[in-house]
């Protein structure tokens, strides 16, 4: 029976190190540019003007439909055909984030949903402007709502990037490879590399349960001691549409 050798990991430091700080470089690049689209995206899809609308409901259906491998295809391969070279670690960043950013906007649009439609009322009255409110006033409560999901899109991404091995993304599994055809202990090997994973996801989703409650009690403190406004009170029982 084949024995598990973690000095695999010690005598390839140098790999192993390089792809797991490639790997945390790819997932926070993506995981920042995918929660941008996919806020945008989100908007797009409540927005009171029809094309957009119907341009951010056509993104997230055909990205959310699309395996990532195909996605990243199209910057490796796809873009190469006509000219526009990218190598392994940016067509792979690129492709991941577009990739998630589907799966954001309609994590953060169930968010806004869930927001009292009387928030939005009480702010455009105000005199501020959608975009204002948006920013301002929806988004701040809906990110509070949808933290938890945001952090198993993030713990998703962050395994998701060991795709990024195919088309040589320098990541973690790309010199994981590397090393299991130099030695041939492949148990050894993608021991080290799940072991290095957990190294990342575990603290994530740490991260995300300690900000969770963090908020849930300022939402309980700010609800106990600071009455609301008659405008921002008016209307809480219906969701934004």
């Amino acid at each position: 029976m084949p024995e598990i050798d973690i000095s695999v990991l010690w005598r390839y430091w140098d790999d192993f190190s390089a792809g797991f700080l490639n790997t945390l470089k790819i997932s926070l690049m993506a995981l920042i540019g995918s929660f941008l689209i996919g806020a945008v995206i989100a908007v797009f899809r409540i927005a009171p003007i029809k094309p957009l609308n119907w341009f951010g409901a056509a993104y997230v259906e055909f990205i959310r439909n699309i395996p990532l491998l195909v996605t990243i295809f199209f910057f490796y391969y796809g873009l190469s055909s006509v000219g526009l070279n990218l190598d392994g670690f940016v067509s792979g960043t690129l492709g991941l984030t577009i990739y998630t950013s589907a799966f954001v906007a309609e994590s953060i649009r169930a968010g806004i949903q869930s927001v009292p439609k009387g928030q939005l009322e009480a702010a455009r009255s105000s005199g501020l402007s959608y975009i204002q409110t948006m920013v301002h006033v929806v988004m701040p409560q809906a990110v509070r709502i949808v933290l938890p999901a945001m952090g198993n899109q993030s713990i998703n991404l962050v395994k998701n990037s060991s795709i990024l091995a195919v088309v040589a993304g320098l990541d973690l599994m790309y010199f994981a490879d590397s090393v299991n055809s130099a030695t041939f202990q492949t148990l050894s090997v993608y021991t080290v590399v799940a072991i290095l994973y957990l190294v990342i996801t575990l603290p994530l989703n740490f991260l995300v349960h300690y900000l969770e409650k963090r908020l849930n009690q300022r939402e309980i403190r700010n609800t106990t001691h600071k009455p609301r406004s008659r405008k921002l009170s008016r209307g809480l029982d219906r969701p934004l549409n």
